[in-house]
């Protein structure tokens, strides 16, 4: 009775390690995840600014150059 009340002991203790064992891993994996969203997410977020930012620029390039060549026309018209 000894050895199988020892037996079941050392089961026992053995499993709560396995378990503690399995909830760190689980536990390392959801942070990894949600790392991983969250530079997926910025990431996303920036490429839409860069391109926004090329945008504007094209766009007001191509404004100043209509408003220029118009006064130029007027100017010299």
């Amino acid at each position: 009775m000894r050895q199988s009340l020892a037996q079941l002991e050392r089961a026992f203790v053995e499993e709560v390690h396995q378990d503690r064992d399995r909830r760190a891993s689980l536990h390392r994996t959801a942070e990894s995840r949600t790392h991983r969203r969250a530079v997926r997410r910025e990431t996303k977020r920036s490429s839409f600014r860069f391109a926004m930012l090329c945008l504007t620029l094209v766009a007001t390039a191509v404004i100043v150059t209509i408003v220029m060549f118009k006064l130029l026309f007027l100017v010299l018209g």
